[in-house]
């Protein structure tokens, strides 16, 4: 038997197959669409606060470069000053870096949703087969990564060389330049290499979104096999449903055939159906069905309500509605009260003459059954 991930799997994922695959951390991500929105996210907060951050700049460049006799000979002077500054950097880049993170994580949530699972932190032993190992480095995906990294390498190191070639006298004007002046006129000349840079991976973020997503679908498509044994999953196995389904039609039936004796009439059509009836005025507010069956069945109920001396009457118009409309132990419908309380008189009648205290009645009586619910009527 061929093995299923060697068929050919051209049917999209289902439903259960997608939660399942969320439920693992499989999700499509776009590194390029969360570097895009890093990068701009952390470009829009320097434009914004640019003021700030080119007098917190100056002020820092200008305290790093001036300091006395005294602290240049101490023996601790020195560190501590290195050790203030790179403090002070640190909370000024925090800010700059939470938010980076912030729009990054964002960003991924805005392509596939919140997903909570620590499934991929697990350990995966088969990740050390070499041989497995191979085959993920030549494999469709790896091979669409490394092509578009090598891409998105060489665009954005194509536009940093032309830009820096085109602007290179400008650099080197800012060397002339007092230390606030430099600093605010290398800031203006950045700003535009950025822009460029921004769009290049805009354009990325673009095509690589759309990319991942049908990666992901084509990464989670099923077979036919797969297909049937999630239905197997789902619905159960058909022959081990069907066994228990006939297993419960036997003891339903067995359970039938032993309350026929016990039941105040049967009902006939004469032979197609049979309905047995059983009624407690003590503990039941309307008579119950305790047997019902069609064809084979019924007449097995008709030979055992004989052999037990149940009344057996044929009334076909009711034994067809009580077949088609009441439930097996349960009591009839309401609207079949009154056709059912005639048959019980008349079998309470005859039951009577039988034991000599009252005459032989008549012929059964016309019963009040409901045309709509006899299934034969036209």
């Amino acid at each position: 038997m061929a093995d299923t991930s060697a068929q050919d799997k051209n049917l999209p994922a289902s439903q259960r197959r997608l939660e399942k695959a969320r439920a693992d951390g499989q999700v499509p991500r776009s590194r390029d669409l969360g570097h895009f929105a890093a990068i701009a996210a952390g470009s829009a907060l320097v434009a914004a606060g640019a003021p700030h951050v080119s007098s917190a700049l100056r002020q820092a460049v200008a305290s790093s470069l001036r300091f006395d006799r005294a602290q240049a000979l101490g023996a601790g002077a020195m560190s501590q000053r290195l050790g203030d500054l790179t403090a002070t950097w640190a909370w000024a880049a925090l800010p700059f870096g939470a938010a980076m993170i912030a729009v990054a994580i964002a960003g991924g949530f805005a392509m596939s949703g919140w997903t909570w699972t620590l499934k991929p932190l697990g350990p995966k032993f088969e990740v050390l087969n070499p041989f497995a190992g191979i085959g993920r480095v030549f494999s469709k995906q790896q091979m669409i990564d490394a092509i578009k990294a090598s891409g998105l390498a060489l665009v954005l190191g194509t536009i940093g060389a032309a830009w820096l070639k085109g602007h290179v006298m400008e650099f080197a004007g800012v060397l002339a330049l007092p230390l606030p002046a430099a600093v605010a006129a290398a800031s203006g000349v950045m700003a535009g290499g950025l822009v460029l840079l921004l769009i290049a991976l805009a354009l990325f973020a673009a095509i690589d979104v759309p990319l991942q997503l049908r990666l992901h679908g084509m990464r989670l498509k099923m077979s036919h096999q797969e297909l049937k044994q999630e239905h197997k999953e789902l619905e159960g196995n058909v022959e081990i449903k069907t066994k228990v389904r006939a297993r419960m039609r036997e003891r339903t039936k067995r359970r039938m055939m032993a309350a026929v004796p016990k039941a105040d009439l049967v009902v006939m059509n004469p032979t197609h159906y049979a309905v047995a009836l059983k009624y407690d005025d003590k503990t039941m507010t309307a008579p119950r069905v305790v047997a019902k069956g069609a064809d084979l069945l019924a007449l097995r109920i008709r030979d055992i309500a004989k052999d037990s001396h149940v009344p057996v009457l044929e009334a076909p118009v009711l034994a067809r509605a009580l077949y088609a409309h009441a439930e097996l132990d349960r009591e009839i419908p309401a609207r079949l009260f009154a056709a059912v309380a005639q048959v019980l008189a008349y079998v309470y009648q005859l039951r009577a003459a039988l034991a000599g205290k009252v005459p032989m009645p008549g012929d059964l009586p016309t019963l009040d059954v409901p045309v709509e619910l006899d299934p034969h009527a036209v």
